[in-house]
C-alpha cells in the first residue's frame, strides 16, 4: 500500500469517525463528549413565539450559558401545536448536547389530553433540571360576594344558579385547574374557553362569568388596577412575591396547580453530559440577577436534580391524566 493510498484511507477513517462521533462518545459513557462540550453552537428549542414569557426565559438562560461556556446557545422558536412540534424535534435529535428543549407545563398537559402523541412525554426525553415553578391565581370580578378563598369555596358549594368559569382555551392550564377544582369540591360549573388569557380576563372584568385560574403575570395588572380581585394562588404554599395572598391548599388541602419550566434533552444522553449541563444550568439559575428576574415575573427558582425532575414529570403527567379522564376535558 503506497503512502498516498494510506493517507486517503486514514482520511476516510477520520471522516467516518467524525460522522459517528456522538455514538463513539456514548459508547465510552460520554466522558469525552462532556470534557470537550460545547465545541460548536447549541440549539435551544423553545415552544413559543418570540416575545412571550417562555421566549424571554429561554433567552435569559441562553445568554447565561453562552457567557459560561463560551459558545453560542441559540434560541430556536417553534411555536406550533402547543409545543408538540418542538418536543418531537428534540426527541428525534442526537443526544449530543447540541439540541436542548425548554419544556413547560403544557408538555405534560398535552400528553394527558392526547394519547396519540408521537412520543412519551417523559420516557422519550432526558430530563436535566426544573428551572422554575409558578402557580396560577384565582381571580373574580370585584363585585363577587366572596372576599376570601374560604368564602369563595363556600359560595361555589351553596350557590343555586349555574356557575361558569373561563380560561385561555380548551386544554389550557386554567381550564384544567377549573376542572380540578370541580373534582375536589364536587361542584358543577361550565367551562367557557376564550382565545387567550387577555380576552378571558377582559370578559371576567366585564362580569361575563364567575371565576378564572390564570397566570399571575397576566392577571396582576388588572388586580392592581382594581378590575379583578385576587383570592388565592395555586402553589402548595404562599409565594414570596405575594405573601398576603393565601394558597388554595390552606382551604382545600392537596389542591395544587403548578406551572413549570425545565430543560430536557433527547433520549439516552450520556450521564457525564447530563451532569455537565445540569451543573451549568444550576450555576446560571443561582446568579442573583437571574433569581431577581424570575421572582419579578411571579415565579420561583427550583433547580432540581435530573432524577427529581423526572419524578416530578411523571407525577404531573399522572395527575393531569386523571383530571382529563374524570372531566372529559378536550383540546379545541
Amino acid at each position: 500500500m503506497n503512502r498516498r493510498h494510506t493517507a486517503r484511507l486514514v482520511s476516510a477513517i477520520v471522516a467516518t469517525a467524525a460522522l459517528q462521533g456522538p455514538i463513539g462518545a456514548y459508547a465510552q459513557d460520554g466522558k469525552d463528549a462532556a470534557a470537550g462540550y460545547p465545541s460548536r453552537p447549541v440549539r435551544f428549542i423553545t415552544p413559543a413565539a418570540p416575545g412571550g414569557t417562555t421566549d424571554i426565559l429561554a433567552r435569559l438562560f441562553s445568554q447565561r450559558l453562552t457567557e459560561q461556556l463560551k459558545q453560542q446557545f441559540i434560541v430556536d422558536n417553534r411555536a406550533s401545536a402547543s409545543g408538540v412540534i418542538a418536543a418531537e424535534i428534540t426527541k428525534n435529535s442526537p443526544p449530543d448536547g447540541y439540541t436542548l428543549f425548554l419544556a413547560y407545563h403544557q408538555h405534560t398537559v398535552n400528553a394527558a389530553l392526547n394519547s396519540k402523541l408521537p412520543y412519551h412525554a417523559v420516557n422519550d426525553f432526558t430530563p436535566i433540571t426544573q428551572l422554575t415553578r409558578a402557580g396560577l391565581m384565582l381571580v373574580v370580578n370585584p363585585s363577587h360576594p366572596a372576599k376570601t378563598v374560604k368564602e369563595f369555596v363556600d359560595w361555589t358549594k351553596s350557590y343555586q344558579g349555574p356557575i361558569n368559569f373561563g380560561s385561555a382555551g380548551n386544554g389550557s392550564g386554567g381550564h384544567l385547574a377549573g376542572e380540578l377544582y370541580k373534582l375536589v369540591t364536587g361542584i358543577k360549573a361550565q367551562h367557557i374557553p376564550y382565545k387567550g388569557s387577555g380576552p378571558s380576563l377582559t370578559a371576567l372584568a366585564g362580569g361575563e362569568y364567575h371565576f378564572n385560574f390564570v397566570g399571575m403575570q397576566a392577571a396582576q395588572g388588572l388586580v392592581k388596577g382594581g378590575k379583578l380581585r385576587a383570592l388565592a394562588v395555586t402553589t402548595p404554599k404562599r409565594i414570596g412575591a405575594l405573601p398576603d395572598l393565601p394558597a388554595m391548599a390552606e382551604v382545600l388541602p392537596g389542591f395544587e396547580v403548578v406551572g413549570w419550566y425545565g430543560v430536557m434533552a433527547p433520549p439516552k444522553m450520556a450521564k457525564p453530559l447530563v451532569a455537565k449541563l445540569h451543573s451549568e444550568l444550576i450555576t446560571a439559575l443561582n446568579r442573583a440577577d437571574t433569581k431577581d428576574r424570575i421572582i419579578a415575573d411571579g415565579s420561583e427558582p427550583v433547580g432540581s436534580t435530573p432524577e427529581d425532575f423526572r419524578r416530578f414529570l411523571l407525577a404531573d403527567l399522572d395527575k393531569w391524566a386523571k383530571v382529563v379522564k374524570a372531566s372529559g376535558a378536550k383540546l379545541d
